[in-house]
């Protein structure tokens, strides 16, 4: 299975926090999983106001995705699916930007709203 994720599972991974082993898991039982620049700022973070070590482990195992040009036509699909905010607009549309067929790609997070939305769009979650 290829994935994306977004920052909220790969926190509950490195806080071990609820159903963080069951998400380790899934994340092993993935051929790859891809994410945004984003995460690493966020999980960074996240991870310094929590005064915990980021788990490089984490962080290698990902494949990391630099669109090329503006996501404008991906952040509008998106939004056109429903509102969500920023960063998660732009998880959403990056996950698109790899996977024009958003069938061919799981979408992970932990976010209801995003993960409605990434249903709308197509995405397993």
């Amino acid at each position: 299975m290829d994935a994306f994720i977004d920052t909220s599972v790969l926190l509950t991974i490195a806080l071990d926090q609820d159903d963080a082993h069951s998400w380790a898991r899934r994340l092993e039982a993935c051929s790859s999983v891809a994410a945004t620049g984003l995460l690493e700022a966020e999980f960074r973070s996240a991870c310094h106001r929590e005064g915990r070590p980021v788990n490089e482990v984490l962080l290698n195992n990902l494949t990391w995705i630099a669109p090329t040009r503006s996501l404008r036509p991906e952040i509008t699909r998106v939004l056109d699916a429903g509102y969500v905010r920023g960063a998660d607009c732009w998880h959403l549309a990056t996950a698109l930007y790899i996977a024009p067929h958003p069938a061919e790609l799981t979408f992970l997070t932990l976010d209801l709203r995003q993960r409605e939305i990434a249903a709308a769009l197509g995405f397993t979650t």
